[in-house]
């Protein structure tokens, strides 16, 4: 069953990575998901239904439009890849528990921020709402409405403490320093890992975002501003196998 668990969770990642794509490439734009269909940026070729199954149609193109032969955006294959691979990873390492689920949730914004905030340094509500109700959900069934109320007070405090470093970055730098779509990702944080591990994700995410930003200032170019989401969900990422170790090791 392991090895069948594990082929069905791959399609399910790599279908799931193709359709984020489209949600983290057209909601931006305030572009429907739906029309047009999916279609060469080049030539405008409709994509048909061989052209579209998830990592194996660029691989078979090699790469290029079937039309125009002019290379395809990687993008989405890499997603598809990503989630492919990590959902199957997932299974393997924690069963179908609590964590398997919460990290598939993690591992989707992942995906989802990573495309929306490099390319249009936009963090969506849509996907951040959904996450926060599922795993509501998720945690009302493995441990009960009244840990799961606690959960979402942890969330409220490193959204608070989020807010509060804006207000801070804006008065010391007199300009904007963190997007709203931050400050609402951050709630997820103590939603799912307890304040305790949800600021210690800030942190990470800060830590890992802090040679970028200082190699971006020394550049000098006119607009220094980074995407501040990838590195702050790669800290949730690092924080939900490691926190624990972490923190013991800086309270030793």
């Amino acid at each position: 069953m392991t090895i069948y668990y594990s082929i069905l969770l791959f399609i399910l990642g790599s279908a799931l990575g193709s359709f984020y794509t489209v949600l983290a490439t057209r909601l931006p734009l305030k572009r429907s998901i739906i029309k047009p269909r999916s279609h060469c940026d080049n030539c405008g070729h409709i994509l048909t239904a061989w052209e579209l199954i998830p990592i194996l149609s660029y691989v078979i193109l090699r790469g290029k439009c079937s039309k125009c032969r002019q290379s395809i955006d990687p993008t989405s294959t890499v997603v598809e890849l990503f989630l492919g691979i990590t959902f199957v990873l997932a299974y393997l390492y924690f069963g179908f528990s609590l964590n398997f689920y919460l990290l598939l949730i993690i591992l989707s914004l992942v995906a989802i921020i990573f495309v929306s905030d490099f390319k249009f340094m936009v963090i969506l509500d849509s996907p951040l709402i959904i996450s926060a109700l599922l795993v509501i959900g998720l945690k009302i069934y493995y441990v009960g409405m009244t840990e799961t109320i606690y959960s979402i007070c942890y969330g409220l405090i490193t959204f608070a403490v989020m807010y509060l470093f804006k207000l801070l970055g804006d008065f010391l730098f007199k300009k904007e320093s963190l997007g709203g779509g931050d400050i609402k990702l951050s709630f997820l944080f103590g939603l799912i890992l307890g304040w305790q591990l949800g600021l210690l994700t800030i942190a990470v995410g800060s830590f890992i975002a802090f040679p970028i930003a200082l190699y971006v200032t020394m550049k000098k170019t006119k607009n220094n501003e980074i995407p501040f989401g990838p590195y702050l969900i790669l800290g949730l990422l690092v924080v939900f196998f490691f926190g624990e170790t972490i923190l013991k090791f800086i309270i030793i």
